[in-house]
């Protein structure tokens, strides 16, 4: 066999070797299982970093914000687990003070129950992790101030989910502790509309869009991480900012 016809055969191996390496590791990377909607190697990148967005996390810091125009209407954004024909009045959320004890202390609040705590006011930037942001201004009720008022005891996580069950988010307590987290009721100077979650909806500065659920129906306190929606489906459960 001649030098020239040996490398370039040498070279071929080398070129397939190197492909079936590339294509082997790639579908490893990408393997799922039947519990996620991402392969385990993408689901610990992505809990990594949550683990340094947590570790960067400070309670003191507010996410400052310059309030919108006067009279600008909010951005309606994501329709899953809105309710439409929602009855205001006959709306109750339900607060339960631990997800995994069936004796756990259980409140049915009105609108009325939660406009009787401290009302206060904030503004934000609102960032959608599809890329996008507005600011806004909003009104309602710091959830630590809920918590104060009721004398609930924080568990690691707190469990939202919607009046029809369909969209559902888990979060660290610290940040849900947070003095600009609210449970609002009014968005830019108006009430909410049943577009942006009337009657009360979560507005959590420091986290991506995905966790400001809307017309929420049920709070609950848990040691054990409860369901996320977005997660199941692949994205970050931290979304922290």
């Amino acid at each position: 066999m001649s030098e020239p016809t040996r490398r370039t055969l040498i070279s071929f191996a080398v070129l397939f070797a190197s492909f079936a390496v590339g294509v082997g590791l790639w579908m490893w990377i990408s393997q799922t299982n039947e519990d996620d909607a991402i392969s385990p190697v993408f689901r610990k990148t992505l809990e990594f970093n949550g683990r340094i967005w947590k570790d960067l996390f400070r309670p003191s810091t507010r996410a400052a914000c310059a309030p919108p125009p006067k009279g600008k209407l909010p951005r309606v954004n994501g329709e899953i687990g809105i309710k439409k024909d929602l009855q205001i009045n006959s709306w109750r959320l339900e607060l339960i003070a631990d997800d995994q004890d069936p004796r756990s202390r259980r409140w049915q609040l009105s609108l009325a129950d939660i406009k009787a705590l401290p009302r206060n006011e904030s503004a934000t930037e609102f960032r959608c992790i599809e890329g996008w942001s507005e600011p806004l201004s909003y009104s309602g009720v710091k959830f630590s101030d809920l918590v104060k008022a009721y004398q609930l005891t924080p568990k690691r996580y707190v469990g939202l989910v919607t009046v029809d069950g369909e969209y559902y988010v888990s979060i660290d307590t610290e940040s849900m502790m947070h003095e600009q987290t609210m449970l609002s009721f009014a968005m830019n100077g108006q009430p909410l509309t049943i577009e942006n979650g009337a009657p009360l909806r979560l507005i959590i500065p420091v986290k991506y869009g995905i966790k400001h659920l809307k017309q929420i129906g049920r709070i609950f306190f848990s040691d054990v991480r409860p369901p996320d929606y977005w997660e199941e489906r692949g994205y970050d459960w931290y979304a922290g900012l």
